[in-house]
């Protein structure tokens, strides 16, 4: 079982990681989703999130923009990190389970202006 954690505004990849409204959680097997839910974001506080998201169980998260913070946890983690991603949430996870959605790398160095991360 994949479980895959999408930054989202609703059902839409959210820009930031840490600023979204709520997580898209999506568990796969066999490339296919067989289970969705929706987690509202406890908080961002640096470091938190990424915990948070390793102690459910999280396998990949995908956002449009993340801060190396982040990212160097969940690589600590051993959760992949996959930035750069726009759209609805479940057309997003498909494609990454079809192999055909890259990471762009997209790292916010700036919190104050998280609505240009992604970009």
């Amino acid at each position: 079982m994949l479980k895959i954690a999408v930054a989202s505004e609703m059902e839409r990849v959210a820009e930031h990681f840490g600023h979204c409204v709520n997580f898209n959680i999506f568990e796969a097997e066999d490339n296919r989703i067989v289970k969705s839910g929706c987690l509202p974001n406890p908080g961002h506080k640096p470091g938190f999130l990424p915990n948070f998201l390793n102690d459910m169980g999280v396998n990949v998260i995908i956002s449009g923009g993340m801060g190396a913070g982040a990212i160097d946890i969940f690589n600590e983690k051993g959760i992949e990190v996959i930035t750069g991603a726009a759209g609805n949430t479940q057309d997003v996870v498909e494609e990454y389970l079809k192999g055909t959605l890259k990471s762009t790398g997209s790292v916010c160095h700036d919190h104050q202006h998280h609505g240009e991360c992604g970009e």
